[in-house]
């Protein structure tokens, strides 16, 4: 226990500036044993503190922790459960009564005694001590009986005592002398008897002689004992004189530590009425302005600003616990509250008032705005409202549903605003590009104003009129040979292109500006929310309408920017129907406008993605844009559709097909329309549709052609899609391109064969007559035997055909060959040279056959190879 006792003092009250005076191994009555020390203790330091602690040993190592403490004074009990028996258990009655179980009795009663001198000397309280031995309650022990204990003890001992070294030696000296010590016990004895009482009369003699020394010793502890008794009785007057001044003492201290308590909380009392004076406190200026401020002024609307921060600082100062329960700070609360009401009120009526003169201000400038095609800049209206952004960001943080009305309110105004202001600008983009009010009229144009009129079936009836009209322009082109695909020029479509573009770049910038306002004016982000973050549904009046919104709460960060384009839906609203009346519009007036429409839009939409992919104006242009590609395409079928009824004359060559021409001059616009744009995927789909289309109804008007043969028809088409796409180098027809060239060549060839067998038929079918024997097995040499292949009949044959007769037969060849083709492909003399190669190649296999199947017979042709090259080179020069 002393071990213990000693690593307690050490390693838990040493550090704490206290000694240990007493421990008591116990347990818990009644539960599991798990042992724990109770310890009395002090601290070093005035005032005294006396405390119980409790100590456990850890769980996690070999060293013991700092349980619990109690102060001694509030110790009320100490039951000792019996005075009379030895019982281990003990009480202790602090807030609750704890019940212990000492490992000893022993242990037990001496920290009880402990216990109770603590009360006594530090305490002077009276603890009640139940069952205790009145033994444990005396401060000592008479020191006679311990002394007459101690005395029992010795002799208990003493008669069990071995000899030492020196006592046995002396025995040992003593025997010696007495040699018949052994072996005569009696004499010995009584010779040691005899010696014993010589001692004792010596002694006797010695103390009477000594008597009168020992009665003067005895004096002085007399008197000894005497002073002792009146030492000890000033000792106790001086005691109780030192337990009064220690009382005093107590009560100093304790006095001077009520009185640092009271100067703490004077300080703290002070601080907390300084921290609420000034946080709480709104100067008179800001009362002022925020009561009768002018917001008219640039002057005063800064005023108003400061006001409302300031005010909004005192409304959002974190009070401590317990401010708010102080009648001054509610009544500093509420007043803030009134203050923040007002001028509320008035920020918002003055702004709705502003918002409506703008409207009025901006319509009187929308005359001047008629005849150009341009918008009405909105950047002085948009200047003069920034100046109340910060006052539009209290108010959002402040009052949000004036916040929101005021955001309704503007939309309104300014929907009805722009709706007049795009809706003129169309007109007149409209007027433009019909050109005079007649051409206007003919387009569903009509009235000052120039507003678009006419049904739906009025649009459709004009489109079925303009694919009519393109139809039988096509029949007449097949009729005329003329190789033109549309009636409008260069010059009008590239004035269509210009106007095109200004209206998408009047659009542009007056989207961006609005947002750009409505952003910084109303304090919403714009580059906050990711795509899809937030669900809207239509707004009947063309705006958006955010699912489960309060509209008392602000919105989150995550969804402000759908709020910016819920804003921009519905201000703008009229821009995207405008804008696809104006596609119809240009698409009725030419089809092919389509073009220079999905450029101009594909780069419009291109640009304003890489600004912000989810913007209104992005969106807007992004759905508009798909209906400028349904119109592309519905132009590509519209061509296609074309070809299919395509009918041709039967009195006249058919030449160029009319959807070659326009194939040509499609791929030629679209060729300088498309250079460098984004959307160049569009058109080469458009040009395998197409291609595929001239490709089949070529062959198809082939085929029914009954005044101009199948190959010269298809000779000359191929060889003018050739020639296109060589010249236009479109890459994604590179396969096509080689396709029409082997077309054009083969029938090219075929028709050279088919022409070449009329001049010299009858030869030909001798000599075909001659293969044919030979491919039955007939030997070449012997073919001369058969009686209608002899000599005589082969120079029969070549009598029929001499050089005269050749170049007759090849002069009406060629007469025959130029009604067959037409002028504008130019191929006449690129067929008659191919025709010359392929009849100098026949005379030549006519020849081999003579010298193979008849030699030595001496037969050779009337007309020699350079006869053919001069009868060839005069007729072409002849015609």
């Amino acid at each position: 226990m002393t071990a213990i006792k000693h690593a307690l003092q050490r390693d838990i009250f040493t550090p704490n500036d206290e000694r240990l005076l007493s421990i008591v191994n116990v347990c818990k009555a009644g539960k599991k044993k798990k042992n724990c020390f109770l310890c009395a203790t002090v601290t070093t330091e005035r005032p005294v503190q006396v405390k119980v602690v409790k100590v456990k040993k850890s769980d996690k190592g070999d060293f013991y922790k700092r349980q619990i403490a109690w102060a001694l004074r509030d110790l009320a009990v100490v039951d000792a459960k019996d005075a009379i028996k030895e019982n281990p258990e003990f009480d202790l009655h602090f807030e609750k009564i704890y019940k212990w179980v000492a490992s000893s009795t022993a242990e037990k009663n001496a920290f009880i005694s402990c216990i109770w001198k603590l009360n006594q000397r530090y305490l002077r309280k009276k603890i009640d001590f139940v069952n205790v031995s009145s033994q444990l309650l005396e401060e000592s022990v008479p020191s006679g009986e311990n002394q007459s204990v101690t005395g029992g003890d010795e002799e208990a001992g003493d008669e069990y005592q071995e000899l030492n070294a020196r006592e046995e030696q002396d025995i040992e000296i003593m025997m010696e002398g007495c040699e018949y010590a052994i072996s005569n016990a009696e004499a010995f004895a009584e010779r040691l008897s005899r010696e014993l009482q010589v001692l004792d009369g010596a002694n006797i003699q010695s103390i009477m002689a000594s008597e009168k020394q020992v009665n003067i010793l005895m004096k002085l502890l007399d008197e000894a004992l005497k002073e002792v008794d009146q030492i000890e009785f000033k000792l106790s007057s001086y005691e109780e004189m030192l337990q009064s001044v220690k009382e005093q003492m107590d009560q100093i201290s304790e006095s001077n530590h009520l009185i640092h308590l009271s100067n703490t909380n004077n300080v703290k009392l002070l601080s907390e009425i300084e921290f609420l004076v000034n946080h709480m406190d709104l100067a008179k200026g800001h009362i002022k302005a925020l009561q009768d401020g002018d917001l008219a002024s640039s002057r005063g609307i800064e005023a108003c600003t400061n006001a409302a921060d300031a005010l909004l600082q005192c409304m959002n100062v974190a009070l401590r616990p317990g401010h708010d329960m102080l009648l001054a700070v509610k009544q500093q609360q509420q007043r803030f509250g009134d203050l923040r009401e007002h001028f509320a009120r008035r920020l918002a009526s003055h702004l709705n008032n502003v918002f409506v003169q703008q409207g009025h201000d901006q319509s009187s400038t929308l005359a001047q705005h008629s005849v150009e095609l341009t918008l009405p800049n909105h950047h002085p209206f948009h200047r003069d409202l920034l100046r109340y952004a910060k006052l539009m960001e209290w108010l959002k943080s402040t009052d949000y549903g004036k916040y929101e009305g005021l955001t309704k309110n503007y939309m309104d105004y300014l929907s009805r605003l722009y709706e007049r202001e795009i809706k003129d600008f169309f007109e007149v983009a409209k007027i433009k590009m019909t050109g005079t009010t007649k051409e206007s009229k003919k387009f569903g144009l009509h009235g000052s104003s120039g507003k678009l009129t006419g049904s739906t079936s009025s649009l459709n009836k004009l489109s079925v009129q303009s694919s009519g009209n393109r139809r039988s322009q096509s029949s007449s082109l097949l009729d005329m040979g003329n190789m033109s695909a549309s009636d409008l020029d260069v010059a009008d479509r590239t004035k269509f292109d210009k106007i095109f573009e200004q209206v998408l770049s009047e659009l542009e910038p007056l989207c961006l500006a609005e947002q750009d306002f409505i952003s910084k004016f109303f304090k919403l982000q714009q580059h906050q929310s990711m795509p899809g973050s937030v669900t809207e549904a239509d707004d009947p009046d063309g705006g958006t309408l955010s699912r489960q919104h309060n509209p008392g709460t602000p919105l989150p960060v995550s969804s402000e920017k759908d709020m910016i384009r819920q804003m921009m839906t519905k201000i703008f609203r009229c821009i995207e129907p405008e804008l696809n009346n104006l596609i119809a519009l240009g698409d009725k007036i030419d089809s092919f406008n389509s073009l220079y429409m999905l450029v101009k839009m594909s780069h419009h939409v291109w640009t304003a993605q890489n600004v912000d992919p989810a913007s209104f104006l992005s969106t807007t242009l992004g759905n508009v844009l798909v209906t400028v590609k349904r119109n592309f395409d519905k132009c590509i079928s519209n061509q296609i559709r074309q070809m299919e009824e395509v009918k041709i004359s039967k009195k006249s060559k058919v030449g160029i097909l009319p959807f070659v021409a326009e194939f040509e001059e499609f791929a030629g616009l679209a060729e300088s329309i498309f250079k460098n744009a984004e959307r160049r995927g569009d058109l080469d789909k458009a040009y395998t549709k197409l291609i595929r289309g001239v490709f089949v109804n070529v062959e198809k008007v082939a085929n029914e052609s009954q005044k101009t043969p199948r190959d010269v028809v298809m000779m000359e088409n191929f060889h003018h899609i050739f020639a296109t796409l060589s010249r236009l180098k479109i890459s994604c027809l590179e396969a096509e391109k080689k396709e029409a060239k082997q077309k054009y060549t083969d029938h090219l060839q075929s028709y050279v064969i088919y022409s070449l067998g009329q001049p010299l038929e009858k030869l030909n079918h001798f000599f075909e007559g001659v293969e044919a024997r030979v491919a039955q097995g007939i030997r070449e040499e012997e073919v001369s035997y058969q009686l209608a292949f002899n000599k005589q009949e082969l120079r029969k044959v070549i009598k029929e055909y001499p050089g005269k007769e050749v170049k007759k037969g090849l002069d009406n060849l060629y007469k025959k060959v130029d009604k067959h083709l037409c002028e504008e492909e130019n191929l006449l003399q690129v067929v008659w040279h191919s025709m010359q190669d392929e009849f100098i190649r026949q005379y030549k296999h006519f020849e081999g056959l003579i010298a193979r199947c008849y030699p030595g017979s001496g037969v050779t042709m009337e007309f020699t190879i350079q006869d053919i090259l001069d009868y060839c080179s005069s007729i072409a020069q002849s015609h």
